[in-house]
């Protein structure tokens, strides 16, 4: 019979203690079944290609019997070898390792295939199998978690992602997405293809399918920002990154009526409703940290940021935000808020959560893969602003950001989906483009990377005085006029407070600061009775 010891794992070891402590005092014994453990391993030395129909279902750690883990990881050892498995081929394979005697020897081997006579029910038992380790896994993190929490030295934000951790580390370990058949894609697609067409019969935008950015040429061009798409936006420092993101949240979550996550490693909540109420109301953002606003632009601040107040966009701002942290978070809005894009800036303030032992660009490159996946997880697109390096700055006469120009990795243009640069010719003292028209307010966005469709520049009009970005060939009052029509019909809700109240955080929202307490505000201008309004 197998010794039932494990001697090369010391990882698991730890684990399996943890277990035996809870064990011996609930007096319970953990989740698991041998039997149908050795029925899958005996189906898998009966049939050799059996191996492939459990292989991403079940992992050596998956079985509760430590021999049982050690003759599984021999087993993927020769399926990874491309070599024939049967109780021979394994026992060698064992003996090598000097580990045939840690599972009884040969012996044991031919009593596992002698237990069933078919594989025809082994990817059911598989999943048994594995159930049982979710089990056992659960019970450990929650034992791990309540020792933790009688810590009393922990700090309990720290405790939390603690806990939120351990058990996302089951879960993720748990999804294994399966392989479908082509036919099964192709009825989802045509689905989709005849939904864009009934859309567009009813007067709807069918050049824009993904959540449109509120810019029509960039729209145009993308057909909107899609699923599952990673979209880095880069440039250098004073190009108006955080501008061009926050002109787009406001257009997706008061124009369009999408919930937007917006997590800003670099300004504080307050400082980014600051800049959006100043282009808003179109004043500058030093009137309002200064309060000296005139008469009828009080009157503004009171109707015309309805829309703003009642938007679906929530505001993170906590710094160095890790990788696993953001998609606890961005789970929590999908399931709580229907969450439709995240807007990160910026990803190089960004850490991995792990103990980084590589090169920063290592880093980066392993938050870049990561946040890809965290799109294709959650299906929204996930934009994430990215610096440049100096690159651009000594180039002689064309001072056009390339894909080489991508700070830190590599990785960053290999994963993402769409790159996107923001150009300010003015900023360089080029004050006319080649047609000798000014370049005084234009900011060209570069789409040099597009996975899905074509590559061209946008141009778009960036109002510096208000940090602002719209379509070039629409002046502010034509905006502002087209906002105050959506301001009429619209109800959702910008709420970092909400946010706060959505993580589980109440250090976000408009309590933190105060930027009009020394502002003498007219007679009459206030909440309306209302006392949750934020002004």
């Amino acid at each position: 019979m197998a010794q039932e010891k494990n001697t090369s794992r010391k990882g698991k070891k730890q684990g399996s203690e943890v277990l035996d402590e809870l064990n011996a005092l609930l007096g319970k014994i953990p989740p698991q079944s041998p039997d149908l453990e050795k029925a899958v391993l005996g189906a898998i030395l009966l049939q050799s290609n059996s191996i492939y129909d459990v292989q991403g279902i079940l992992r050596p750690e998956s079985f509760y019997v430590p021999a049982h883990q050690i003759i599984y990881d021999a087993i993927l050892r020769l399926a990874l070898a491309q070599k024939p498995i049967d109780y021979i081929t394994v026992s060698e394979e064992l003996r090598v390792n000097n580990q045939l005697d840690e599972v009884g020897g040969v012996p044991y081997l031919i009593e596992l295939t002698e237990l069933i006579g078919t594989a025809s029910h082994l990817e059911y038992h598989a999943r048994i199998v594995q159930q049982k380790y979710i089990q056992r896994e659960l019970i450990k993190a929650s034992t791990e978690i309540q020792k933790a929490s009688y810590d009393e030295t922990k700090d309990v934000d720290d405790l939390i992602t603690f806990a939120e951790g351990e058990i996302f580390n089951i879960s993720n370990g748990a999804i294994n997405k399966d392989i479908v058949k082509i036919g099964d894609v192709v009825l989802a697609a045509k689905d989709a293809i005849a939904k864009a067409a009934e859309d567009n019969s009813k007067g709807g935008n069918a050049n824009c399918r993904g959540v449109p950015s509120g810019f029509t040429d960039l729209d145009r061009l993308t057909s909107g920002w899609q699923k599952s798409d990673l979209i880095i936006v880069a440039a250098r420092p004073s190009m108006g990154k955080t501008a061009f993101v926050l002109s787009m949240a406001r257009n997706m979550a008061v124009n369009h009526g999408k919930t937007v996550a917006f997590f800003s490693l670099e300004m504080s909540s307050i400082q980014l409703v600051n800049r959006l109420i100043a282009a808003e109301i179109e004043v500058g953002s030093d009137k309002l940290r200064n309060g000296t606003l005139s008469d009828s632009e009080w009157q503004c601040l009171e109707t015309k940021l309805h829309g703003l107040e009642q938007a679906n966009l929530f505001i993170d701002d906590t710094p160095a935000i890790s990788v696993f942290e953001l998609r606890a978070k961005c789970r929590r809005l999908k399931r709580s808020h229907n969450l439709d894009i995240v807007i990160i800036d910026y990803l190089q303030l960004m850490t991995s959560g792990g103990d980084s032992k590589g090169s920063r660009e290592q880093e980066v490159s392993t938050i870049s893969r990561s946040l890809k996946a965290i799109a294709k997880e959650l299906d929204v697109p996930i934009i994430a602003l990215s610096q440049l390096n100096r690159s651009v700055e000594t180039r002689s006469n064309d001072k056009r950001p390339q894909l080489s120009d991508l700070r830190e990795s590599g990785a960053i243009e290999q994963d993402a989906d769409i790159v996107a640069f923001i150009h300010r010719p003015y900023y360089y003292g080029i004050a006319q483009d080649e047609d000798g028209n000014s370049t005084k307010d234009l900011a060209t966005i570069i789409v040099a990377k597009h996975r899905n469709g074509a590559v061209d520049d946008v141009k778009l009009r960036f109002v510096q005085e208000l940090a602002k970005f719209q379509d070039y060939n629409m002046g502010i009052s034509e905006i502002v006029s087209s906002d105050t029509e959506v301001y009429q019909t619209r109800g959702s809700k910008l709420n970092t407070q909400g946010f706060a109240d959505a993580m589980g955080n109440d250090n976000i929202g408009f309590s933190n600061d105060n930027s009009f307490e020394n502002s003498t505000i007219p007679a009459g201008f206030g909440n309306g009775g209302n006392e949750d309004a934020p002004f």
